[in-house]
Order: structure tokens, then sequence, then C-alpha cells
């Protein structure tokens, strides 16, 4: 009887042992999930930001990753949501299932070059960032804008309209703002791919320099707000 005593009381003591590990493991799956996902960069936008033609490794998004790392800045993280071929249809259909799946604090739009090379009509355009600028908005993120341009050849109407939409969409939702993605890449040498669309992978850091400045204020007010 006194075995069987001494038997009953060491298994009550290693299943109480096993519950009190049982209850801290939910507990850490529960809270630390949240904890990671609490800092989310959301990238949408098209080839020019999925890699189109060079190594992922050297892309401008994974040298965000990899900056953001440098300066241990690891409670972000980066998801890049850009398809080649996408334009801001695609990508306000998109946008809200992403957003409720990431929950981002920042939203990078980097979509409208295949529009206007596909001649899409400016309102159109610009009515599809507004839908994905308020979406955004709506869900708390903080918004980066990117401004392109197309070549002169589709007209100078046209070629005003869709440069002067980018920077009014940030003034009308008082977004930030990249004035032109491509800026000192698109007539550089050995910057752009043979198509003279998609840059080289030499021009990648590039891209993110010309982002970098106007994101890094988005990532300190982030930053600022959750302490």
């Amino acid at each position: 009887m006194v075995v069987n005593s001494v038997v009953a009381s060491i298994t009550t003591a290693f299943s109480r042992q096993r519950s009190t590990v049982l209850v801290f493991w939910l507990l850490a799956c529960l809270i630390l999930p949240g904890a990671a996902n609490a800092n989310t960069i959301l990238v949408m936008g098209d080839s020019l930001s999925a890699a189109y033609g060079v190594e992922t490794d050297t892309a401008w998004v994974n040298l965000l990753r990899e900056r953001l790392d440098e300066q241990d800045r690891e409670q972000w993280q980066v998801v890049n949501a850009s398809i080649s071929g996408e334009t801001t249809d695609g990508g306000a259909r998109r946008l809200p299932a992403l957003l409720d799946r990431h929950q981002p604090d920042i939203v990078i739009i980097e979509l409208g070059g295949n529009d206007g090379l596909r001649g899409f009509q400016p309102p159109v355009i610009r009515d599809n960032l507004s839908a994905m600028i308020e979406a955004s908005q709506e869900a708390g993120a903080r918004v980066l804008l990117v401004g392109m341009q197309i070549p002169p050849n589709y007209g100078a109407s046209y070629t005003r309209l869709f440069t002067e939409m980018f920077p009014d969409l940030s003034d009308q939702y008082d977004t930030a703002l990249v004035p032109f993605f491509l800026d000192g890449i698109y007539n550089g040498d050995g910057l752009m791919q043979d198509d003279g669309i998609h840059p080289t992978s030499e021009a990648q850091p590039r891209l993110l320099e010309n982002v970098w400045p106007h994101l890094q204020p988005l990532l300190q007010e982030t930053a600022s707000a959750s302490r």
C-alpha cells in the first residue's frame, strides 16, 4: 500500500509538471506569432518588385530585408506580394485578402506601370490606386506610393496625366511618395535589361535607395506609435 501511495504521488507530480509545461507551451504558441508579425511591410508591386530577370537574392525587396536586419530592425518582416504583369486592377482585387491575412503596418504600392504601357485610361488607374490606398489606410496601415513614368511616345497629354497622378494621389490621401521609382536608372549604362523596361541586378541597390528615404520615416513613425 505504501509503495502504491508513493507511485501515485510521483505520478500526480509528473502530471502536474506536464500540465504546467503544456500551459506555457500553449501560451507561447498564442503569443509568439503575434509578436513575430507585429511589424509587417507589404509590397504590392509588378515585375519591378517581383525580381523579373534577376536573382531573387539580388532584388531590391530582398535588399530591403537585409537592410532592416543590419539596422537591428529584426521585428520587421517584409511580405512581397508582387506579381510580374500585375495591373492596378489586379492589385486592388488581391489587396483586401492580403490585408486581412498579414495585417501590415506599411503597404508599399508599386503599381501602374503595366497599366500605362497598355494604354489604360488614367481615371481608371487612379480609381484602382485610390481603392488600394483607402483599403490600406482603413486597415490601419501607412502607405508608401511609388511613382512611375512612361515613355513619351504615348503622347504628351497621356504622359503628363499619368505622371501627375501619383503626386496628386499622395497629396489627396496624405501618403508618402517615391517621386519616380526608376530615377537615375532608366537612362543609366548597364542598369536596364535588354527589353528597356526592367532594371538589371546592378540597378537593384539603386531601386532600394530610391525607396529608402521615403520608407524610413514610416518605420520610425510606426515604432514611435507602438511604444
